[in-house]
């Protein structure tokens, strides 16, 4: 592991960055009007002939029929509290009830950043800590909706309530507001964990909305590893979010003489 001031480098070529975010990638379906027949052809595509996707995160209401239509080591992620990051208590679990009955793996829940905002603390930390007690065993991701906070303190702030309520990712973005995954506040992000004293072990970052191209998530992978380390850069602890990106990482592996899939371990 690098120091955090180390300026970030990436070592490794386009296609071996490529598949790195194949294999943690979470193929991503959330518009309003997502059908059963949508999800089919989104698990389709997550069985990429060059390897498979960490996981597929769609709505909660069609999470039991992802989960169905996919072999057991592609996950399936489904979204809470999502996407107003309201602070009703109530409705976030209610969600996360529903995600957890549908046998999926991860639970990815709006923190109330409005409220944070507002200087409301405690009712981000009741509502995280109640979804995080209703989805025991699973995988939380945390969505701090950065480009909403904008500021580093507050992204900070985010970071750390969300680690110290039980988060095991710190997800920058919903993909529904102006401003998504910005390196900046990966940095943010990813230094809180580095900087916490038990989640350093263990939690990981998810770059999440406006990442296309295998171009662009080589900087976020050159982030994970100069504060997490290269064992870092696995689907335990290291997400893209992205409904077009898989395209752009296909067609950059279809140059690759190898071919074979790629081999991150299991999800």
């Amino acid at each position: 592991m690098t120091s955090p001031n180390t300026p970030t480098t990436w070592p490794h070529d386009l296609q071996h960055s490529a598949r790195i975010a194949l294999a943690c990638l979470d193929l991503t379906s959330l518009n309003d009007i997502d059908t059963e027949a949508d999800v089919a052809k989104l698990c389709h595509r997550a069985q990429s002939p060059f390897g498979p996707v960490a996981a597929v995160c769609v709505w909660p209401r069609l999470a039991a029929f992802a989960r169905a239509q996919l072999p057991a080591h592609i996950g399936v992620a489904a979204v809470a509290n999502f996407p107003h990051g309201n602070a009703d208590v109530a409705a976030a679990v209610q969600d996360t009830l529903q995600i957890v009955k549908a046998g999926a793996q991860d639970v990815d829940v709006v923190l109330p950043y409005m409220a944070l905002m507002a200087g409301d603390e405690a009712a981000v930390t009741q509502l995280l800590v109640a979804v995080r007690q209703m989805c025991l065993g699973l995988t939380l991701k945390v969505i701090l909706e950065t480009g909403e906070l904008k500021t580093p303190e507050l992204i900070g702030r985010a970071s750390r309530l969300a680690l110290d309520s039980g988060a095991d990712f710190l997800k920058t973005s919903t993909g529904k507001t102006a401003v998504h995954a910005t390196p900046d506040a990966a940095r943010v992000m990813l230094a809180t964990i580095a900087a916490h004293p038990t989640a350093i072990s263990y939690a990981g970052f998810k770059a999440s909305g406006g990442i296309k191209t295998a171009q662009e998530a080589i900087v976020y992978e050159a982030l994970m590893q100069q504060y997490l380390g290269d064992a870092a850069l696995t689907p335990k602890r290291f997400r893209i979010g992205a409904s077009s990106l898989l395209g752009d990482i296909e067609t950059v592996l279809e140059g690759c003489t190898d071919a074979s899939p790629t081999q991150l371990g299991s999800y």
